[in-house]
């Protein structure tokens, strides 16, 4: 599955208002921007990222797949910063495939609480191409197209 790039206008939206939003706290809980290194330009990237919760451990969801912002995660070691208000350096830890699809279900999960089940049903399909109530088994199908990566505190 390609990447698919956002529109000219969507992209520099989320760069620049949206980094200002995060960084005034001014976006729906569980929105942050996403900080990392670019691997070609060396300057600070920034990305509007939603965080999921699953059994006690936060995570990030690539929903384009090998996303730009996935690409310089991994360029960096990890290495990033999540910006709510306040810079909080994390690391970046990229799971396996096989381990994808709980993390999967849970942002969905939490797309249904955020917005309902219309909210879940057109995220499940533009997204990740889903049904509105895709099975265990539909999303580990998908789930090698999307990266997941655990949130770590940064050390230190």
């Amino acid at each position: 599955m390609a990447y698919r790039s956002p529109a000219r206008w969507y992209a520099w939206l989320n760069h620049h208002l949206g980094a200002a939003l995060a960084r005034l706290g001014l976006l729906p809980s569980g929105v942050v921007a996403l900080e990392v290194t670019g691997r070609r330009s060396g300057t600070t990237r920034r990305t509007l990222v939603v965080l999921t919760d699953h059994d006690g451990d936060t995570y990030l969801v690539a929903l384009a797949g090998e996303s730009q912002w996935v690409r310089n995660v991994r360029a960096a070691s990890g290495h990033a910063v999540l910006r709510r208000r306040a810079a909080h350096p994390v690391r970046l830890e990229e799971l396996d495939a096989e381990h994808r699809a709980p993390v999967i279900l849970a942002y969905l999960a939490q797309a249904e609480r955020r917005g309902g089940q219309r909210s879940r049903a057109l995220q499940a399909e533009s997204y990740f191409g889903l049904d509105p109530e895709p099975t265990v088994a539909d999303v580990e199908a998908i789930a090698s197209y999307y990266p997941v990566f655990r949130v770590h505190p940064a050390a230190g």
